[in-house]
């Protein structure tokens, strides 16, 4: 009991020695929460504005009432809320304007051109994949030897919940059907020699395989792995060819984000005579992209609102005019960044269309054969 006046006071001054300390850690009382900040609480240098010269901090003082923090947060939000909308209007509008003011250095009221891009990408391939989740390739009727190796592929337990589900139904889907009975069955008529030939081959039209390997072709080492590699991820007959279509789409966007420095790249060749930096080429790639996606998007957005509702002529005139004017605005956009006369930039639009679908083509070829390499 004698020792508790002792603590006490030990502990009085312990927490009076802390608050003396110059940075020692404090509870403000009610009066001090209103009062204006005048140095940084980072790095204690002076306050000129809203924000530290030194590391940047926000002179905001949280210690305040609830409601003022509040209003700080919501202004933040409107604050960026705005600029998303803003970048995203003058960038369908007039794309061309939107990557004239940030190389102009006019950036802070737009959105960074990377963030811009990952944002639409991730919008359009999440819309692709959706769009491509109900499309399905039928093999045909399953023989034993293909049911056999999808039902070895769902024992492994590696596969993932998606795709076991799709190899669940599409064996569901095949189950073999009763043989019919002696009393229905007709005798076909005659066929051709040739005709014969293919049903022993591959069967009837309907129970034909989706893919066939003909391993008498195969006389390389490359070929034979390449045959090796399709018959594991496509099957034997094309049985799991819509996972592997599912997989190849899951890498597309990998693949676009790759191809926007060669878009750059071909953008500088063709104004290499301008001595522009390659920056700013690239600048206008992750601009233009974007625009892609998302005039994509909103066209088909469109297209699917225009079906439903005024079918027939008057909606395949508007689609096809949504069509024209997203072409022209990418063609504008073109003349505008680079401002050149109308003739260059004809000719420099469709060298450069032409050389990047080829890019296009070799890197979707890439991306076809990256996803049948990889295990």
């Amino acid at each position: 009991m004698a020792d508790e006046p002792v603590k006490i006071i030990l502990g009085d001054t312990a927490i009076s020695a802390i608050e003396r300390t110059p940075g020692g850690h404090r509870f403000r009382r009610s009066k001090d929460r209103h009062r204006s900040l005048t140095h940084c609480e980072n790095c204690g240098a002076p306050l000129t504005g809203h924000y530290c010269a030194q590391c940047g901090q926000a002179a905001i003082d949280y210690r305040r009432s609830f409601r003022h923090v509040i209003a700080d947060v919501l202004d933040s939000f409107l604050n960026w809320d705005s600029k998303f909308f803003a970048t995203i209007a003058l960038l369908i509008l007039k794309p061309w304007r939107l990557t004239n003011e940030f190389l102009a250095g006019k950036r802070v009221r737009y959105v960074h051109p990377l963030r811009l891009y990952l944002l639409a990408s991730i919008l359009f391939f999440f819309a692709v994949n959706y769009g491509a989740r109900d499309l399905r390739f039928e093999p045909g009727k399953l023989g034993p030897k293909d049911r056999a190796e999808l039902e070895a592929d769902l024992k492994k337990g590696d596969l993932p919940p998606a795709a076991r589900k799709e190899l669940e139904a599409l064996l569901r889907e095949s189950s073999p059907s009763p043989a019919p009975s002696p009393q229905t069955t007709t005798p076909s008529p005659p066929s051709a020699p040739g005709t014969d030939k293919q049903k022993q081959e591959y069967g009837k039209i309907g129970e034909r395989p989706f893919v066939v390997f003909d391993q008498a072709k195969s006389t390389t080492p490359f070929e034979r792995w390449i045959e090796g590699r399709a018959k594991e991820k496509m099957g034997e007959h094309g049985t799991k060819m819509g996972l592997f279509i599912a997989t190849l789409f899951s890498n597309l966007p990998y693949m676009m984000l790759c191809c926007i420095p060669l878009f750059a790249f071909v953008l500088k060749i063709l104004y290499i005579r301008r001595h522009i930096f390659y920056i700013d080429h690239l600048i206008y790639a992750l601009h233009i992209h974007t625009f892609a996606y998302t005039g994509i998007m909103l066209i088909v957005l469109a297209t699917i609102g225009l079906n439903r509702a005024v079918a027939g002529a008057i909606a395949g005139w508007t689609i096809a005019l949504l069509w024209i004017a997203f072409v022209v605005q990418i063609f504008l956009s073109i003349r505008r960044v680079y401002r050149q006369g109308w003739f260059i930039s004809t000719l420099k639009f469709f060298t450069g269309g032409l050389v990047y679908l080829v890019v296009l083509l070799l890197a979707l070829a890439a991306t076809f054969f990256i996803t049948l390499a990889i295990p």
